[in-house]
Protein backbone atom coordinates (compact mmCIF):
# COMPACT_ATOMS: atom_id res chain seq x y z
CA UNK A 1 0.00 0.00 0.00
CA UNK A 2 1.68 3.60 -1.20
CA UNK A 3 2.27 5.75 1.81
CA UNK A 4 1.21 9.41 1.91
CA UNK A 5 3.21 11.91 0.61
CA UNK A 6 4.53 14.96 3.11
CA UNK A 7 6.56 18.43 1.17
CA UNK A 8 9.09 19.29 3.35
CA UNK A 9 10.58 22.86 3.01
CA UNK A 10 14.81 21.41 3.03
CA UNK A 11 17.44 23.27 3.39
CA UNK A 12 19.92 20.75 3.55
CA UNK A 13 21.22 21.73 6.67
CA UNK A 14 21.41 19.29 9.90
CA UNK A 15 17.95 19.75 11.01
CA UNK A 16 15.82 19.10 7.79
CA UNK A 17 18.52 16.85 6.56
CA UNK A 18 17.42 14.80 10.02
CA UNK A 19 13.60 15.13 9.12
CA UNK A 20 13.38 13.33 6.10
CA UNK A 21 13.83 9.88 7.89
CA UNK A 22 12.40 11.20 11.47
CA UNK A 23 8.70 12.24 9.39
CA UNK A 24 9.07 8.65 7.63
CA UNK A 25 9.50 6.49 11.25
CA UNK A 26 7.18 8.94 13.37
CA UNK A 27 4.44 9.61 10.51
CA UNK A 28 4.77 6.69 7.81
CA UNK A 29 5.10 9.13 5.42
CA UNK A 30 6.96 9.75 2.25
CA UNK A 31 8.78 12.80 2.14
CA UNK A 32 9.22 14.99 -1.20
CA UNK A 33 11.72 17.75 -0.50
CA UNK A 34 11.31 21.45 -1.53
CA UNK A 35 14.07 23.76 -2.11
CA UNK A 36 13.84 27.43 -3.16
CA UNK A 37 16.18 29.74 -4.68
CA UNK A 38 15.64 33.40 -3.68
CA UNK A 39 19.27 34.67 -3.81
CA UNK A 40 20.51 33.24 -0.56
CA UNK A 41 23.54 32.18 -2.75
CA UNK A 42 23.50 28.38 -2.26
CA UNK A 43 23.26 25.71 -5.10
CA UNK A 44 19.92 24.21 -4.77
CA UNK A 45 21.00 21.48 -7.32
CA UNK A 46 23.84 20.28 -4.59
CA UNK A 47 20.85 20.10 -2.28
CA UNK A 48 18.43 18.80 -4.19
CA UNK A 49 20.79 15.81 -4.88
CA UNK A 50 21.77 15.22 -0.86
CA UNK A 51 18.09 15.14 -0.01
CA UNK A 52 17.85 11.83 -2.67
CA UNK A 53 20.93 10.64 -0.62
CA UNK A 54 19.13 11.30 2.75
CA UNK A 55 15.82 9.57 2.09
CA UNK A 56 13.53 11.76 -0.30
CA UNK A 57 11.12 9.72 -2.74
CA UNK A 58 11.70 12.94 -4.67
CA UNK A 59 13.19 16.49 -4.35
CA UNK A 60 11.76 19.78 -5.85
CA UNK A 61 14.23 22.33 -6.50
CA UNK A 62 12.92 25.92 -7.69
CA UNK A 63 14.47 28.98 -8.79
CA UNK A 64 12.12 31.64 -7.99
CA UNK A 65 14.08 34.80 -7.27
CA UNK A 66 12.57 36.58 -10.06
CA UNK A 67 9.42 35.72 -8.58
CA UNK A 68 10.01 37.12 -5.39
CA UNK A 69 11.03 40.27 -6.57
CA UNK A 70 8.77 41.32 -9.17
CA UNK A 71 5.24 39.81 -6.58
CA UNK A 72 7.01 40.34 -3.11
CA UNK A 73 10.12 42.82 -2.85
CA UNK A 74 9.00 45.58 -5.08
CA UNK A 75 5.20 45.58 -3.42
CA UNK A 76 7.00 45.89 -0.20
CA UNK A 77 9.29 48.65 -1.64
CA UNK A 78 6.20 50.72 -2.90
CA UNK A 79 4.78 50.32 0.31
CA UNK A 80 7.93 51.64 2.16
CA UNK A 81 7.16 48.89 4.55
CA UNK A 82 10.18 48.74 6.83
CA UNK A 83 9.08 46.83 10.17
CA UNK A 84 9.17 49.23 13.11
CA UNK A 85 10.68 51.51 10.83
CA UNK A 86 13.98 49.63 10.57
CA UNK A 87 13.93 46.46 9.04
CA UNK A 88 13.45 45.53 5.11
CA UNK A 89 11.37 42.14 6.12
CA UNK A 90 13.32 40.23 4.09
CA UNK A 91 12.94 36.86 5.56
CA UNK A 92 9.33 37.59 6.39
CA UNK A 93 8.53 38.37 2.44
CA UNK A 94 10.14 34.73 1.42
CA UNK A 95 8.52 32.86 3.65
CA UNK A 96 4.65 33.28 2.09
CA UNK A 97 6.50 32.62 -1.09
CA UNK A 98 7.59 29.50 -0.25
CA UNK A 99 4.57 28.64 1.46
CA UNK A 100 2.41 29.05 -1.35
CA UNK A 101 4.91 27.26 -3.74
CA UNK A 102 4.82 24.72 -1.41
CA UNK A 103 1.46 24.14 -1.73
CA UNK A 104 1.55 24.09 -5.38
CA UNK A 105 3.61 21.13 -4.71
CA UNK A 106 1.76 19.25 -2.36
CA UNK A 107 -1.13 19.25 -5.25
CA UNK A 108 0.84 18.46 -7.77
CA UNK A 109 2.18 15.18 -5.70
CA UNK A 110 -1.19 14.48 -4.46
CA UNK A 111 0.44 15.37 -0.61
CA UNK A 112 -1.43 15.15 2.33
CA UNK A 113 0.65 17.10 4.00
CA UNK A 114 3.36 20.28 4.72
CA UNK A 115 6.06 20.52 6.65
CA UNK A 116 9.04 23.26 8.10
CA UNK A 117 12.30 23.46 10.48
CA UNK A 118 10.76 26.69 12.47
CA UNK A 119 11.14 26.53 15.98
CA UNK A 120 8.22 27.79 19.01
CA UNK A 121 9.93 30.93 19.41
CA UNK A 122 10.27 32.49 16.21
CA UNK A 123 8.02 34.35 13.81
CA UNK A 124 8.42 32.25 11.04
CA UNK A 125 6.56 29.09 12.24
CA UNK A 126 3.66 31.74 12.13
CA UNK A 127 4.04 32.71 8.69
CA UNK A 128 4.35 29.53 7.46
CA UNK A 129 1.55 27.69 9.05
CA UNK A 130 -1.09 30.69 8.47
CA UNK A 131 -0.18 30.83 4.59
CA UNK A 132 -0.64 27.00 5.06
CA UNK A 133 -4.10 27.35 6.83
CA UNK A 134 -4.84 29.62 4.61
CA UNK A 135 -4.32 28.12 1.25
CA UNK A 136 -4.79 24.38 1.48
CA UNK A 137 -6.67 24.20 5.16
CA UNK A 138 -7.15 20.35 4.46
CA UNK A 139 -3.02 20.10 4.59
CA UNK A 140 -2.21 18.65 7.41
CA UNK A 141 1.14 20.89 9.12
CA UNK A 142 4.17 19.11 10.76
CA UNK A 143 6.73 20.93 12.49
CA UNK A 144 9.33 18.29 13.55
CA UNK A 145 11.69 20.81 15.88
CA UNK A 146 8.57 21.69 17.91
CA UNK A 147 7.85 18.09 18.56
CA UNK A 148 11.36 16.59 19.03
CA UNK A 149 13.69 16.72 21.97
CA UNK A 150 16.58 16.23 20.43
CA UNK A 151 19.63 18.66 21.23
CA UNK A 152 22.60 18.89 18.22
CA UNK A 153 24.29 16.35 19.02
CA UNK A 154 21.89 13.65 19.53
CA UNK A 155 20.70 14.85 15.83
CA UNK A 156 24.49 13.94 15.33
CA UNK A 157 24.11 10.45 16.48
CA UNK A 158 20.56 10.25 14.67
CA UNK A 159 21.88 11.06 11.69
CA UNK A 160 24.84 8.57 11.79
CA UNK A 161 22.49 5.62 12.73
CA UNK A 162 20.29 6.27 9.29
CA UNK A 163 22.95 6.98 6.84
CA UNK A 164 22.49 11.24 6.72
CA UNK A 165 25.88 12.47 5.24
CA UNK A 166 26.28 15.65 7.67
CA UNK A 167 29.53 18.02 6.87
CA UNK A 168 31.81 17.72 9.27
CA UNK A 169 31.97 21.82 9.71
CA UNK A 170 32.38 23.85 12.98
CA UNK A 171 29.19 25.07 14.64
CA UNK A 172 28.33 28.66 13.61
CA UNK A 173 27.61 30.49 17.12
CA UNK A 174 24.77 32.51 14.86
CA UNK A 175 21.57 31.70 13.90
CA UNK A 176 21.90 33.11 10.07
CA UNK A 177 19.26 33.07 6.88
CA UNK A 178 19.67 35.11 3.77
CA UNK A 179 17.78 36.07 0.67
CA UNK A 180 18.56 38.38 -2.01
CA UNK A 181 17.12 41.28 -0.45
CA UNK A 182 18.71 41.17 3.18
CA UNK A 183 20.37 38.51 5.82
CA UNK A 184 19.58 38.50 9.31
CA UNK A 185 21.50 37.12 11.97
CA UNK A 186 21.02 36.12 15.67
CA UNK A 187 21.96 34.53 18.89
CA UNK A 188 25.12 34.21 20.29
CA UNK A 189 26.68 37.40 21.89
CA UNK A 190 23.80 38.95 20.28
CA UNK A 191 21.70 38.15 23.09
CA UNK A 192 22.91 40.41 25.31
CA UNK A 193 21.62 44.42 23.43
CA UNK A 194 24.62 45.99 25.29
CA UNK A 195 27.39 44.32 23.68
CA UNK A 196 28.49 45.83 20.35
CA UNK A 197 28.04 43.05 17.74
CA UNK A 198 31.23 41.27 16.66
CA UNK A 199 33.18 41.68 12.98
CA UNK A 200 32.55 37.81 12.69
CA UNK A 201 28.44 38.63 12.60
CA UNK A 202 28.65 40.39 9.51
CA UNK A 203 29.00 39.06 6.08
CA UNK A 204 27.71 41.43 3.26
CA UNK A 205 29.14 44.81 4.34
CA UNK A 206 32.42 45.51 5.66
CA UNK A 207 33.10 48.04 8.77
CA UNK A 208 32.12 51.79 7.87
CA UNK A 209 35.64 52.80 9.66
CA UNK A 210 37.27 50.35 7.05
CA UNK A 211 35.49 51.38 4.14
CA UNK A 212 37.06 53.56 1.51
CA UNK A 213 37.60 57.38 1.84
CA UNK A 214 36.57 57.87 -1.38
CA UNK A 215 32.89 58.24 -1.65
CA UNK A 216 30.46 56.56 -4.33
CA UNK A 217 27.45 57.79 -6.13
CA UNK A 218 24.64 55.63 -7.61
CA UNK A 219 21.95 57.26 -10.09
CA UNK A 220 18.66 55.02 -9.59
CA UNK A 221 15.94 55.20 -11.73
CA UNK A 222 11.82 54.21 -10.41
CA UNK A 223 8.86 53.66 -12.68
CA UNK A 224 5.69 54.21 -10.83
CA UNK A 225 7.78 53.68 -7.97
CA UNK A 226 9.40 49.90 -8.75
CA UNK A 227 13.35 50.45 -9.51
CA UNK A 228 13.80 50.19 -13.52
CA UNK A 229 17.49 51.50 -14.34
CA UNK A 230 20.86 50.95 -12.38
CA UNK A 231 23.71 54.08 -12.99
CA UNK A 232 21.49 54.96 -16.73
CA UNK A 233 21.51 51.24 -17.46
CA UNK A 234 17.72 49.00 -17.47
CA UNK A 235 18.40 46.72 -15.34
CA UNK A 236 15.99 44.02 -14.15
CA UNK A 237 15.14 44.10 -10.21
CA UNK A 238 17.44 40.54 -9.59
CA UNK A 239 20.60 41.41 -11.40
CA UNK A 240 19.90 45.59 -9.68
CA UNK A 241 19.36 44.20 -6.25
CA UNK A 242 22.83 42.09 -6.29
CA UNK A 243 24.89 45.03 -7.97
CA UNK A 244 23.18 47.34 -5.05
CA UNK A 245 24.58 44.71 -2.25
CA UNK A 246 28.09 44.59 -3.86
CA UNK A 247 28.24 48.35 -4.19
CA UNK A 248 26.41 48.89 -0.76
CA UNK A 249 28.35 46.27 0.84
CA UNK A 250 32.13 47.90 0.23
CA UNK A 251 31.18 50.72 1.44
CA UNK A 252 28.95 49.44 4.73
CA UNK A 253 26.03 50.50 3.86
CA UNK A 254 23.03 48.29 4.94
CA UNK A 255 24.17 47.36 8.58
CA UNK A 256 21.02 47.60 10.66
CA UNK A 257 21.08 46.49 15.00
CA UNK A 258 17.31 46.37 15.99
CA UNK A 259 16.02 45.22 19.54
CA UNK A 260 12.47 44.07 17.54
CA UNK A 261 9.01 42.85 18.96
CA UNK A 262 8.24 39.14 17.81
CA UNK A 263 4.87 38.58 17.18
CA UNK A 264 5.24 35.88 19.72
CA UNK A 265 5.73 38.25 22.39
CA UNK A 266 9.03 38.52 23.11
CA UNK A 267 11.48 41.13 22.51
CA UNK A 268 14.93 39.83 20.39
CA UNK A 269 18.19 41.57 19.23
CA UNK A 270 18.43 41.17 15.64
CA UNK A 271 21.04 41.83 13.11
CA UNK A 272 19.94 42.53 9.50
CA UNK A 273 22.51 43.20 6.53
CA UNK A 274 20.42 45.07 3.74
CA UNK A 275 22.61 47.36 1.71
CA UNK A 276 20.31 47.39 -1.34
CA UNK A 277 17.38 47.80 0.58
CA UNK A 278 19.16 50.31 2.66
CA UNK A 279 19.67 52.45 -0.56
CA UNK A 280 16.63 51.16 -2.07
CA UNK A 281 14.29 52.59 0.27
CA UNK A 282 16.04 55.56 0.78
CA UNK A 283 16.36 56.68 -2.65
CA UNK A 284 12.55 55.61 -2.72
CA UNK A 285 11.19 57.55 0.46
CA UNK A 286 12.71 61.00 -1.22
CA UNK A 287 11.38 60.62 -4.65
CA UNK A 288 8.19 60.11 -2.81
CA UNK A 289 8.68 63.54 -1.20
CA UNK A 290 9.38 65.39 -4.19
CA UNK A 291 6.26 63.42 -5.80
CA UNK A 292 3.54 62.96 -3.60
CA UNK A 293 1.11 65.74 -2.59
CA UNK A 294 1.32 66.73 1.21
CA UNK A 295 -2.29 64.37 2.28
CA UNK A 296 -1.46 61.72 0.21
CA UNK A 297 2.38 61.59 1.69
CA UNK A 298 1.36 61.65 5.50
CA UNK A 299 -1.73 59.08 4.66
CA UNK A 300 0.90 56.63 2.85
CA UNK A 301 2.97 56.61 6.36
CA UNK A 302 0.45 54.92 7.81
CA UNK A 303 -0.23 52.48 5.07
CA UNK A 304 3.63 51.77 5.45
CA UNK A 305 3.29 50.38 9.01
CA UNK A 306 0.26 48.58 8.56
CA UNK A 307 1.87 47.05 5.56
CA UNK A 308 4.77 45.88 7.34
CA UNK A 309 3.13 44.91 10.08
CA UNK A 310 0.67 42.41 8.04
CA UNK A 311 4.08 41.13 6.48
CA UNK A 312 5.85 40.42 9.70
CA UNK A 313 2.71 38.95 11.03
CA UNK A 314 2.66 36.54 8.12
CA UNK A 315 -0.84 37.77 6.57
CA UNK A 316 0.42 38.35 3.18
CA UNK A 317 -2.38 36.39 1.59
CA UNK A 318 -5.44 38.59 3.56
CA UNK A 319 -7.87 40.55 2.07
CA UNK A 320 -6.34 43.29 3.93
CA UNK A 321 -2.89 43.08 2.33
CA UNK A 322 -5.05 43.27 -1.27
CA UNK A 323 -6.99 46.68 -0.31
CA UNK A 324 -3.77 48.30 1.04
CA UNK A 325 -1.89 47.71 -2.13
CA UNK A 326 -5.16 48.94 -4.65
CA UNK A 327 -3.92 52.27 -2.84
CA UNK A 328 -0.30 51.76 -2.38
CA UNK A 329 -0.24 50.91 -6.56
CA UNK A 330 -3.08 54.00 -6.97
CA UNK A 331 -0.54 56.14 -4.77
CA UNK A 332 2.40 55.51 -6.91
CA UNK A 333 1.76 56.18 -10.34
CA UNK A 334 3.23 59.41 -10.25
CA UNK A 335 6.24 58.17 -8.59
CA UNK A 336 8.54 58.41 -11.49
CA UNK A 337 12.32 59.86 -11.37
CA UNK A 338 16.01 59.07 -10.75
CA UNK A 339 17.56 59.60 -7.25
CA UNK A 340 21.70 59.71 -7.06
CA UNK A 341 23.07 58.59 -3.79
CA UNK A 342 25.78 58.81 -1.89
CA UNK A 343 27.53 55.86 -0.02
CA UNK A 344 30.15 56.53 2.17
CA UNK A 345 31.39 55.01 5.39
CA UNK A 346 28.10 53.04 5.85
CA UNK A 347 25.51 55.86 5.20
CA UNK A 348 23.54 55.60 2.06
CA UNK A 349 22.59 59.60 1.55
CA UNK A 350 20.39 60.83 -0.99
CA UNK A 351 21.85 64.12 -2.89
CA UNK A 352 19.57 64.38 -5.32
CA UNK A 353 16.31 63.85 -7.01
CA UNK A 354 14.87 64.89 -10.30
CA UNK A 355 11.12 63.69 -11.68
CA UNK A 356 9.06 64.97 -14.72
CA UNK A 357 5.67 64.89 -12.54
CA UNK A 358 7.65 66.87 -9.29
CA UNK A 359 5.74 68.69 -6.96
CA UNK A 360 8.65 71.40 -6.12
CA UNK A 361 8.42 74.38 -8.08
CA UNK A 362 11.56 76.18 -7.98
CA UNK A 363 9.93 80.01 -8.98
CA UNK A 364 7.76 79.50 -5.84
CA UNK A 365 10.40 78.05 -3.66
CA UNK A 366 13.54 80.62 -4.51
CA UNK A 367 14.36 83.67 -2.52
CA UNK A 368 16.06 85.23 -5.75
CA UNK A 369 15.07 86.92 -8.90
CA UNK A 370 12.37 85.02 -10.40
CA UNK A 371 10.17 84.25 -7.21
CA UNK A 372 6.56 84.31 -7.94
CA UNK A 373 5.20 83.67 -4.90
CA UNK A 374 2.33 85.99 -3.50
CA UNK A 375 4.08 87.56 -0.12
CA UNK A 376 0.81 90.18 0.07
CA UNK A 377 -1.19 86.70 0.30
CA UNK A 378 0.84 85.23 3.38
CA UNK A 379 -0.47 88.00 5.55
CA UNK A 380 -4.27 87.14 5.26
CA UNK A 381 -3.14 83.32 5.54
CA UNK A 382 -1.81 83.65 8.59
CA UNK A 383 -4.65 85.71 9.78
CA UNK A 384 -7.06 83.35 9.08
CA UNK A 385 -4.40 80.04 9.95
CA UNK A 386 -4.60 81.57 13.92
CA UNK A 387 -8.43 82.84 13.91
CA UNK A 388 -9.66 79.52 15.97
CA UNK A 389 -6.35 79.88 18.36
CA UNK A 390 -6.82 83.42 19.38
CA UNK A 391 -10.51 83.31 19.42
CA UNK A 392 -9.92 80.13 22.08
CA UNK A 393 -7.36 82.23 23.85
CA UNK A 394 -9.15 84.95 24.40
CA UNK A 395 -12.84 83.89 25.64
CA UNK A 396 -11.06 81.08 27.53
CA UNK A 397 -7.32 80.48 28.29
CA UNK A 398 -6.43 84.08 29.29
CA UNK A 399 -10.09 84.71 30.60
CA UNK A 400 -9.91 86.97 33.61
CA UNK A 401 -5.88 87.20 32.78
CA UNK A 402 -4.87 84.00 34.77
CA UNK A 403 -2.29 83.76 31.96
CA UNK A 404 -1.27 80.70 29.61
CA UNK A 405 -0.03 78.23 31.66
CA UNK A 406 2.81 76.61 29.99
CA UNK A 407 3.14 72.36 29.13
CA UNK A 408 5.66 70.62 31.39
CA UNK A 409 5.78 67.50 33.64
CA UNK A 410 4.80 67.97 36.92
CA UNK A 411 7.39 68.37 39.68
CA UNK A 412 8.56 65.91 42.42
Amino acid sequence: MARDKVILAYSGGLDTSVMVPWIGTQYGMDVVTFTVDLGQGEDIERIRQKALKTGAVDAIALDARNLFVDHFVWPALMAGALYEGKYPLATALGRPLIAKLMVDAARDHHAKAVAHGCTGKGNDQVRFDVTFQTLAPDLKIIAPVREWKMTRDEEIKFAAKHGIPVEATKESPYSIDQNLWGRSCEAGVLEDPWDEPPADAFAWTVDPVKASNEPEYVEIEFKHGIPAALNGKTTDGVPLIEQLNKIGGKHGVGRIDHVENRLVGIKSRELYEAPAAVILHEAHRELEFLCLSKPSHRFKTMVAQEYADLIYNGLWFSAFHQDLFQFVANNQRYVDGLVRVKLYKGKATVVGRKSEHSLYSKKLATYETGDQFDHEAAKGFIRLHGLGQQTQAQRQLLKGGKGFDLPGLPRP
